[in-house]
């Protein structure tokens, strides 16, 4: 529809006012166009809609007509809210107040949006559950709870409460006299006096948890006769002692659990046998427990314990009458029991929630030596908590999935054996179905847990084969940030395999991305992240790096490198843009990314980052641009050379790749005479020559290509020698394990000492304000040698032979293919190089007219990259007359007059010059 379809209705009853934006009361909608009305949709399915939706989107939906609006105020659809993804303050609950006056269940995060729960007015809340509560206070806390006294299920965490403290429960239990659950995380000290306040107070009070506090008062937590489930899991300094004697005597306690602490084989002994109602007693990872390979539970019939060295799925299937209920399903098939078993369920229920708490605390902190648990039942837990049907279990187990998975965040190492047993037993299909969830709380974790696992290529496939590459693109348009921010992880991992890039590029997911990046382009360095760094992965693909051009990635990533100050998404936006100038042979987006407004100074600048993987990163798209000739004087305009020069010598004790960038993007620069000229006298020179020692092979690549250009100028030749890179490129010559290397070592070489730098230095020592000890003619006869050496390692006598003795095409292909650097032929030289290994021809030394036959040889191989370029500049400069003549000498060495017959021949195939 080009416009939204309104029509006049009319509804009995009460209007009830929105709090949203003002609308109009009457209107009138087109007649006779065949729209759609979605207005006349009938009551039951339009609530059913709204019930789907966010409160945000919930209430812009009601805005849209007074159908809507008398329907979208229905209070069935305000009995539970979920605020934790969205901006909740004051005044959008102030907005929201007329719809929640029977609110019965909140969820929220942060303390901003606990400090507003009050302006809601929901007095008759029976549930709040809080996370990210580190900032919440007690004052906070204690004006939530005195407004609203019907409170019977109250959660902080699994984050730590850190500000809140004993006078905050002693508030819970003056003002919430019909509590039921209370659970909160990492509170520093629970004294006797808040918990005989609850004992109290709070007669119903029957589940209580205090997880990961610092201290917690033994004797006290005996006193509350009222508890059934009571949770102490990872709290530490707990007094054994006043447990084994006391919480035994607990008249109605079924189920506790002791997770994560220092309890010991003693005393689980003493409360299994001793506790006349207890049934379960979890105690997962507890270090002095499972040290007693001793310990037995056998005597204790009838009671349960859960621990590492127990099969907790068999122990769980005791609990049940039905025989059959067992194994991996027995959640499943409890949840679709018919038995109406009030107190199995009340069990149950619980189990679920301390078990996905622990599983997920677990995991996070990795403790070592848990591979047999996590793979044989740890793995299967999760998977079937994942199917719960509290929210809160759901999530917590996808989480969990996400987490026990990482070996090394930092990395995005995971264990791939973890990995696959979530695969294996149809984990994928579980967490898509999760993302396909209305609720974004299941979509984050889900696409957070497929993002992690699909680090594993077997997963990554597997994700895809099910679909999952249209899920993620998805959620990656989601309106919520969380939701998005997974999602892109998930398609920054999958981004990883060159068969699934297309699959995304086809699935919208390009268009998500780019689109992703404006939407948050300020406040969310999470999804700016990972939406670069899928980008960055898809453009290293030709297809699809033109998708990013298409759908505005140019002009988004820029933006990111101009503007944004969070590393992360600095290194990958950099990367990004040096994807899409990696194809300049294919498309256009090497010369789009140069001419985009700022985006050459704005790299420039991040070659001066504190943080070494932006610096290589931006080094390394500086060098893809510099390929084209209007970047390349761009980027020097922008203050390129001082700034890669400056990059060059700070990073001697780099990376590899920092150094292979930093001397590639100086390699590309120097292409242009004017910049290797100003690189040589802004001291670019020395850097590279240490370089040129590297034992990285790409890096002796790069460092010898940019001394290869520098010493096309007289003067940087002169510099090369002064600064000691003879005896460098000597080095790199003879011993680089890279042919590249090798080959652009012998060329600078030779054009250092072709005769040219005669002109500016006079043979004999070097000058006297120099220490260095070496002559020119030393250095030279140094140089030569070595040239010569690396020409003979290509060079076959009896191939040679061969082809002296007949100029048949076999006998050439022969001594071509011997003498074929397979790299070289992706070189690209200008005139004015052609011309000098032209005029190195008729140099009166042997081993140049030999080294300049061999470089035009390899410049002209058939298929070479630039072949027909290098042919076509040949032509023009007149080459022909001068190989032939090289090829004719009677004093010319026998590899002069071969390679030279060679270069005739390609030269030939390219243009039809007649070789003889």
């Amino acid at each position: 529809m080009s416009r939204r379809v309104r029509r006049k209705v009319e509804k009995k009853g009460k209007v009830v006012s929105l709090g949203c934006q003002k609308i109009e009361e009457e209107y009138i909608g087109p007649e006779g166009n065949g729209a759609v009305d979605w207005t006349c949709l009938p009551d039951d399915t339009v609530i059913q809609l709204f019930s789907c939706l966010n409160y945000r989107d919930r209430a812009s939906f009601s805005s849209t007509c007074r159908t809507w609006r008398v329907l979208g105020a229905s209070q069935c659809l305000w009995s539970s809210l979920d605020i934790r993804a969205h901006k909740f303050d004051a005044a959008i609950a102030a907005s929201l107040a007329s719809r929640c006056l029977n609110l019965q269940k909140l969820r929220f995060r942060g303390a901003e949006s606990a400090d507003a729960i009050i302006h809601l007015k929901a007095r008759n809340l029976r549930e709040i559950s809080g996370d990210y509560c580190r900032k919440i206070t007690d004052a906070t806390l204690s004006v939530i709870v005195a407004r609203h006294e019907a409170l019977e299920s109250l959660q902080l965490g699994p984050d730590f409460c850190e500000r809140i403290t004993s006078d905050a429960i002693k508030s819970i239990a003056f003002c919430c006299l019909k509590l039921k659950k209370l659970r909160l995380s990492g509170i520093r000290d629970v004294s006797a006096e808040s918990i005989n306040a609850l004992a109290k107070h709070c007669p119903d009070l029957i589940d209580i948890g205090f997880l990961d506090c610092l201290n917690v008062n033994e004797a006290a937590l005996g006193n509350v006769v009222s508890v059934c489930f009571l949770s102490v899991a990872g709290s530490s300094n707990i007094d054994w002692s006043v447990v084994s004697s006391s919480w035994h005597k607990l008249p109605k306690l079924i189920g506790l659990d002791v997770s994560r602490t220092s309890i010991g084989p003693t005393v689980v002994s003493r409360l299994l046998s001793s506790s006349q109602s207890l049934k379960v007693l979890c105690a997962l990872n507890c270090p002095v427990l499972e040290e007693d390979t001793s310990f037995s539970t056998s005597k204790n019939k009838g009671k349960l314990l859960l621990a590492l060295f127990t099969d907790i799925l068999k122990e769980l299937s005791s609990l049940f009458a039905d025989t059959t209920v067992k194994g991996k399903n027995l959640f499943l098939d409890w949840r679709n029991s018919k038995n109406n078993d009030r107190n199995l369920d009340e069990i149950m229920t619980w189990i679920e929630w301390i078990l996905s708490h622990t599983l997920l605390r677990t995991a996070e902190s990795n403790p070592q030596g848990l591979d047999d648990f996590w793979l044989k039942q740890g793995a299967a837990l999760l998977l079937s908590l994942m199917q719960s049907t509290q929210e809160d279990v759901q999530e917590r187990a996808a989480t969990g999935l996400a987490t026990f998975v990482v070996i090394d965040d930092e990395n995005a190492s995971i264990d791939c054996e973890r990995a696959e047993a979530v695969m294996r037993d149809g984990g994928i299909r579980l967490l898509l179905n999760l993302a396909k969830s209305w609720r974004e709380g299941l979509q984050s974790e889900a696409a957070k847990a497929i993002a992690n696992l699909s680090v594993n290529a077997n997963v990554a496939k597997a994700v895809a084969e099910e679909g999952g590459i249209n899920i993620l693109a998805g959620l990656a348009r989601s309106m919520n940030r969380l939701v998005a921010e997974e999602a892109a992880g998930g398609l920054w991992n999958l981004s990883v395999g060159e068969e699934h890039k297309g699959s995304i590029a086809e699935a919208g997911g390009v268009k998500a991305l780019v689109d992703l990046i404006f939407k948050w382009s300020s406040g969310g360095d999470g999804v700016l992240e990972r939406a670069a760094g899928a980008l960055a992965n898809l453009a290293a693909d030709d297809k699809c790096s033109m998708e990013v051009a298409v759908a505005g990635g140019v002009h988004a990533l820029v933006m990111l490198a101009r503007n944004c100050k969070f590393e992360g998404v600095q290194e990958q936006a950099a990367r990004a843009l040096a994807n899409l100038a990696a194809h300049g042979d294919s498309n256009n987006n090497n010369a789009a990314v140069g001419q985009e407004a700022g985006a050459l100074e704005a790299l420039v600048q991040l070659t001066r980052s504190p943080h070494e993987g932006v610096r290589q990163e931006a080094a390394g798209a500086l060098w893809n641009l510099s390929f084209d000739d209007r970047n390349r004087e761009s980027i020097a305009a922008a203050g390129g050379v001082e700034a890669l020069v400056a990059l060059a010598q700070s990073c001697a004790n780099a990376s590899p790749g920092l150094q292979e960038r930093a001397a590639g993007a100086l390699w590309g620069l120097s292409v242009s005479e004017a910049n290797s000229v100003a690189i040589g006298q802004e001291g670019g020179v020395a850097p590279l020559i240490a370089l040129a020692r590297s034992d990285a092979e790409d890096v002796h690549e790069t460092a010898a290509g940019a001394l290869w250009n520098l010493a096309f100028n007289p003067g940087n030749a002169l510099r090369i020698v002064e600064e000691g890179g003879v005896p460098a490129l000597v080095h790199l010559c003879t011993s680089s394990v890279s042919k590249m290397a090798r080959f652009m070592a012998a060329l600078a070489l030779a054009y250092m000492f072709d005769g040219r730098m005669d002109e500016i230095a006079p043979m004999g020592p070097l000058s006297e304000s120099t220490s260095k000890s070496v002559s020119l003619d030393g250095a030279k006869r140094m140089a030569l040698k070595h040239i010569e050496a690396f020409v003979l390692t290509f060079s076959d006598p009896q191939s040679f032979a061969a082809a002296a003795a007949s100029s048949a095409p076999a006998a050439l292909a022969q001594v071509t293919e011997r003498a074929r650097i397979q790299e070289a032929g992706h070189l690209r030289c200008s005139g004015a190089e052609i011309g000098r290994f032209i005029t190195m021809l008729r140099n009166p030394s042997s081993i140049l007219k030999a080294c300049a036959a061999f470089a035009l040889l390899q410049f002209t191989i058939p298929g070479g990259r630039h072949a027909v370029h290098h042919a076509s500049l040949m032509q023009s400069a007149g080459a022909a007359r001068v190989l032939r003549a090289a090829a004719a000498a009677a004093t010319a060495p026998l590899g002069a007059k071969i390679f030279a017959k060679i270069v005739l021949r390609n030269l030939e195939h390219h243009h039809g010059e007649p070789s003889l």
